[in-house]
């Protein structure tokens, strides 16, 4: 096995047919996560896609990497369970919005707290697709589902305030419909030593097509949406004249050049402070007042779980003289039956 292949999407590429519904996003995601993993170059032998249930936990069987296909909720637990077992697997989980936040919700937030060294790719589709168009935790009150004939009665969760609740150190967004921005998150989210959460939004042609279309649609994309890059002004807009300032303690879009706002009003987004305050207010931009953030939004440097168990074993280790758990066992009282 060479340490120093070139690897292409190719190599990380199953032989198995594709079996997703003709449009669905996850054709879009898959074939931008293969690309992003050929960019970053961890060989396919030493990655690992861990999914639970759902149409997007499909996912592992057309890696051509080792895969898990778990159980329902439960993809978080295998995927720390591997992680720690291993530190030199890059471990990816895939996710659903119904399978990752309502009964994988708990293992979500505290894998996210620990800050443990995995990727987490969240598909967001606000629908529960397998099981036929229930509502998920992610759908927008008052949608009409197969579970809520006269409309959901119940806010959704808004993944990023989950994330930063739990004191996230990488949150990035993409849309199923943008593969270069997929591809650049999904290498960010590789890179990134930590826990990375990279929640795309996804169409389900089937039971809520077009939900995301009001950013999605090429017509107005442009002007609902902004892709915030590190060190960058925060531009947006058809011909990129319009920005983000500051307006008290909001942000406010605006055209520059009305008003009196110039381009040294325009923000620069810093993805890399500590202080989430800043970060949060942009990824709760939706699109409708001001435009959806895309993008690495949140990068920041913490101490990693895996890396703090391996730290803490080799320390207990070397004090203890215990080289194997059978040492461990045999270094107390001990008796023989005979």
């Amino acid at each position: 096995m060479e340490e120093n292949k070139k690897y292409t999407a190719q190599d990380y590429k199953s032989d198995q047919y594709v079996r997703w519904c003709p449009g669905c996003g996850d054709h879009a995601i898959l074939n931008a996560l293969q690309k992003a993993m050929a960019e970053v170059g961890i060989p396919p032998y030493k990655t690992a896609v861990i999914s639970g249930i759902g149409c997007s936990s499909r996912l592992p069987y057309y890696m051509g990497t080792y895969g898990f296909h778990t159980i329902h909720g439960r993809a978080g637990a295998i995927a720390t369970g591997a992680k720690v077992a291993n530190p030199e697997l890059a471990v990816w989980q895939v996710s659903g919005d119904g399978d990752g936040l309502a009964i994988g919700g708990n293992h979500f937030i505290h894998e996210v707290r620990r800050n443990i060294d995995i990727n987490i790719l969240l598909l967001n589709n606000k629908i529960y697709g397998l099981t036929k168009g229930q509502y998920s935790p992610t759908t927008d009150r008052g949608a009409v589902t197969k579970s809520s004939p006269y409309g959901t009665i119940e806010d959704p969760f808004i993944p990023a305030e989950l994330v930063f609740g739990a004191r996230g150190t990488f949150f990035a967004r993409s849309l199923d419909v943008d593969t270069a921005t997929s591809v650049e998150v999904l290498a960010a989210a590789a890179r990134h030593k930590g826990a990375s959460v990279v929640e795309i939004l996804q169409n389900c042609v089937i039971f809520n097509n077009n939900i995301h279309s009001y950013i999605t649609d090429k017509e107005v994309r442009a002007e609902r949406t902004i892709h915030l890059r590190h060190g960058e002004k925060m531009l947006f807009g058809k011909e990129m004249n319009r920005g983000l300032v500051l307006d008290g303690h909001l942000l406010k879009a605006v055209t520059i050049g009305q008003d009196g706002y110039t381009m040294d009003d325009v923000l620069v987004h810093d993805a890399t402070t500590q202080n989430f305050v800043m970060h949060q207010m942009l990824a709760m931009m939706d699109g409708h007042e001001l435009p959806l953030a895309i993008g690495v939004i949140r990068n920041v440097e913490a101490p990693t779980y895996d890396g703090e168990v391996t730290r803490q074993v080799e320390e207990v280790r070397q004090k203890k003289n215990y080289p194997t758990l059978r040492d461990i066992i045999l270094s107390g009282d001990t008796w023989e039956v005979k």
